[in-house]
């Protein structure tokens, strides 16, 4: 379950990254960038989840890095499909 509401919590901070980057940008292209901005800042997010399983909850790295690999992808893909869909707009 803490998987799928940390994945959910990416795809809504993606929404909201690219919520600023239009009201910043006042484009498509604002909201490329911040959805090229994005995936650096769920990386270091997703890195922090991490951490915390291996410190915290006492699973070892070898069980969290696919964890780890899920709980990044799916956003950083979403953003990845957002950043080619935005740039043929």
């Amino acid at each position: 379950m803490h998987v799928a509401l940390v994945i959910f919590g990416g795809l809504v901070s993606l929404a909201v990254f690219l919520l600023f980057g239009w009201l910043w940008g006042a484009s498509v292209s604002g909201m490329s960038l911040a959805a090229k901005c994005f995936i650096p800042a769920w990386m270091a997010i997703a890195a922090v989840n991490l951490w915390v399983g291996v410190h915290h909850a006492g699973y070892s790295m070898r069980e969290e890095l696919p964890i780890m690999l899920l709980v990044f992808a799916v956003p950083a893909i979403a953003a990845g499909t957002a950043v080619l869909w935005l740039s043929r707009s």
